[in-house]
Order: structure tokens, then sequence, then C-alpha cells
């Protein structure tokens, strides 16, 4: 390929190619500042995010690129901008955690960075091998986050089980790669349905797909390959357990609505084998999680059954239900880093913020922060007129006008459910004496960070049909 005919793939993949280079130049600048000046690198490394979204909006559009594998649409955009917001979030959250922890080095931000590019790889790959690059850069740089209090026992028992798990779950999707290769002879996913001459539902495809859907579903944490999520949420440094719940979350499911909006995957029936899925894993998230006494535990099982609320939306499919998915996986953002906010505010000295208990009286101590809380906690139950009632509301209007009603009463009766373990934790805090006197390290970092995400759970409860709108417009490039 000549340096001509290269530039245009370099230029459609510059956000990836600028956050890369600055993750490798902060590498090295990061051992060269002073010890207690490491604000430098907070701020470097949001510098380079903010460069990347600029060269993402600037250079969006166009034809595939790198030969068909990677493409810069107004889908990988949506997305794109997610990671990007969910990155910052956590570099403004991780400031005086990290330095709390012990974990504010260079090579904690350089982590983040990388895996956001492993990120922005996945939402824009249209090819099962390059789908398998990012997916693994995201993962190797997450593994190693998971681990990165190593002094503590539970974060090397989580780094080692989400190694092991996660390669056994790389293994199946490759497996199922190698099929589809084997079968169609292509790995792009607009060339699969194509390559196919026989009947879409030849057994071998079929499984094929099940491998690679098996694959996916693990990064998410849907059952059945759900039992590392409570352990590495709960072992993982706080920052990285915020993270990891919305950032490589929606990267996999950007990956997952990629591989079913191919011809190939809609027209076999590995809907019902999503439906099943969607409804044991809401289950599971749901009534487990009525528990659980660690803060983090719970949110952990929050986070599969959200994981099955928003797999409805893809059973659904069409624009409205892929609108839908991705209209949820934003507002999820908003809510799920704003909880896990108050939860790293709240370490402070000897108080974690990590049992339940902890928390008892805490309106009557810090009543607006409370109130703070609340909201969130009101918007991951779905309770009108939160952001996040609209996000459950659009992917039940699509189950239902797809004719799915009974699976939109049963994510119906679920989510009454998991409002329970939100308004129980809502009941510690306001209707319990305090248990003592503690005082949350609200920085102004960490301050800017809860405000972005209020004012993203308020304003998108307040304007839900334009958000809709612009994650119809980003679902199918149009």
């Amino acid at each position: 390929m000549t340096a001509a005919a290269l530039l245009p793939s370099i230029l459609a993949s510059l956000p990836e190619i600028t956050v890369v280079a600055g993750a490798c130049i902060l590498l090295i600048v990061g051992q060269l500042v002073p010890k207690g000046q490491e604000a430098i690198i907070v701020w470097a490394s949001v510098a380079v995010v903010l460069f990347a979204a600029l060269a993402t909006f600037t250079l969006s559009g166009g034809p595939p690129a790198y030969a068909g594998m990677f493409v810069a649409d107004p889908f990988s955009v949506f997305f794109k901008s997610l990671f990007y917001l969910a990155v910052v979030l956590t570099f403004l959250l991780s400031r005086n955690y990290a330095d709390i922890e012990g974990i504010g080095g260079s090579e904690y931000y350089v982590l983040l960075l990388l895996a956001l590019s492993g990120m922005m790889i996945m939402a824009s790959a249209i090819d099962l091998l390059s789908i398998y690059v990012g997916l693994e850069l995201m993962v190797l740089c997450t593994y190693v986050l998971t681990g990165f209090l190593r002094r503590e026992q539970r974060s090397n028992e989580a780094a080692l089980k989400y190694v092991i798990l996660g390669a056994v779950s790389t293994g199946i999707f490759l497996y199922g790669v190698s099929l589809v290769y084997g079968l169609t002879g292509t790995t792009q996913l607009d060339r699969m349905a194509a390559a196919v001459t026989g009947d879409p539902l030849d057994p071998g495809l079929l499984l094929a797909v099940v491998f690679i859907v098996a694959g996916l579903v693990f990064k998410i944490g849907a059952v059945p390959f759900h039992m590392w999520v409570p352990d590495v949420y709960e072992g993982a440094p706080t920052t990285i357990t915020a993270f990891m719940s919305v950032g490589p979350k929606a990267a996999s499911f950007a990956v997952i609505l990629r591989v079913f909006l191919n011809p190939l995957v809609a027209g076999s029936n590995v809907w019902i084998i999503l439906a099943v899925i969607a409804v044991v894993t809401m289950a599971l998230g749901s009534f487990v999680a009525l528990v659980q006494d660690n803060f983090k535990r719970l949110l952990a099982y929050s986070s599969i059954a959200h994981a099955g609320f928003a797999i409805f939306g893809i059973v659904a499919g069409g624009a409205d239900g892929i609108a839908s998915v991705m209209l949820y996986l934003l507002i999820y953002t908003f809510m799920n880093l704003g909880i896990f906010g108050a939860v790293i505010m709240m370490r402070n000295g000897n108080f974690s913020g990590e049992v339940i208990e902890e928390y008892a009286g805490f309106a009557k101590m810090h009543p607006g922060l409370a109130l703070l809380m609340l909201l969130y906690l009101f918007s991951l139950a779905g309770i009108p007129p939160t952001a996040g009632f609209f996000a459950k509301f659009y992917v039940l209007v699509a189950l239902v006008e797809r004719g799915f009603v009974l699976l939109a009463v049963i994510a119906v009766l679920l989510s009454a459910v998991a409002a329970y373990f939100y308004i129980r934790i809502v009941m510690v805090m306001f209707m319990r004496e305090p248990a003592r006197e503690f005082e949350p390290a609200l920085t102004p970092l960490v301050g800017a960070a809860l405000a972005v995400t209020a004012a993203g759970t308020v304003g998108i409860g307040l304007f839900p049909a334009w958000f809709l709108r612009l994650a119809q417009q980003s679902a199918f490039g149009g």
C-alpha cells in the first residue's frame, strides 16, 4: 500500500493514534514529574482525550479504512463520545483517591488511556480480527488496573480471576471467528452474509455466531459468564470499578450491536438465546443484590441486572431497539459513574465507604450529598422523572412495538425487584441514626465529576426525546 493510499486510513484512525501516542509520551514524561506534582499527569491525560475528541468530530465520515476493517461512522462517533466522557470523569474521580491508595503514578493514567484506545478500536471495527485487536488491548489494560492495589489480597485475587476467565472467553470468541472464516472465507462483518450461498441457518454458522456472542457476553457480565463481576468489582480500586462498569461494558455492547446488525446474524434465531440470557441475567442480578451488604458488590449485581435490561433492546432489534440500547448506555454512564463517585468520595482516612451500614444517618450529617445520592439511586431504579426511567421506558417501547409483550412484562416485574435494593440504601441514609461522624473527601475535581453526572442524569430526564433522536441518527449511520 502506497503512502497516498494509506493516508485516508491514517486520518480515519487519527483519534486512536492520538490516544496511543499521548499514552506513550506520558509514560516517559511521568517518570520526570516530581513527587507531589502528579496533577500534571492528570491534566495532560485529559488534554490527550480532548484532542482525540476533536479529531473524532472533525474527521468522522468517509469510506471504510484499512482494507475494510475500520470505519469512522456516526455509530462509532456516538460510542467514542461516551468513552471520552467515561474516561475524563474517571480521571477527575481518581486524582484524590489514587493518592490515598498510593496508586497515583503515571502508569495508572497511561493504562486508562491505552484501555480507551482499545475501546475506540472496538467501536470502529467492522472486521472480526480488528474487533479482537481492540478487545485485547482493552482487557489487558483492565486486567492490570484491577490488580493495581498490589498490597491487598482481594485485589490480587480479583485480577487473577479476571485474567483466567477472560482468557477463556477470548478463546471462545476466537473459536467462533475461526469457524466464521472457515465457512464464509471472510472475517468482515458486511461480507459474512454475502458469502453465504446456502441457508443462513446452517448449523455451523449458527454455532459460530453463538461462540462469538458468548465471548462478547462475558465482557458485559451477563449470565452464565457473570461469575467474575462481583469479585472483580469488589477487589479492584473503586475508580477502576467505576470505569469498568461503564467504559468496557459500552464498548462490548457496541461490538454486539455491530454483530447483530449483520444480516447473517439478524436472519438467524440467535435472538432467542439472547432473550433467555436477558431474562436470566436480570433475574439473577436483581435477586442476588437483595442480600448484599457490600456497596461495591451490590453495584456489581446491579450492573449485571442493567446489562440484562439493555440486552432486551438488542432482542427487540430494528432502529428503535438499537437506539434504545445506545441511549440506555449513555444514561447508565452518567448515573453509574455518579453513584460510584459518591462511594469514592467516602474514601477518607480509615473510612472505606464500601459497607452499606456505614451510610447510616448520612442525610442528617450531609443532606446535600445525600440528595445527590438519592438522585442517582432513583435513576438506577428507573423512578420518574429521572433519566433512568426513560432509559428503561424506550427499551420497553421497542419490545412492545416488536410484539415481545411478555418480555416487556418480565422486564417491568424484575425492575420492581431491583428497585428494592436501591430504596434500601435510601432508607439507611435517611431513616437511620448516624453511626459515627465522618467527613467525605469532596475535592473540587470530585465535585466537578459529580456535577457533570448529576447534570446528565437530570438533563436527559428533562429532554429524553432529543437524546433518543441523537441515538437514532447514529444507530444506522444516518
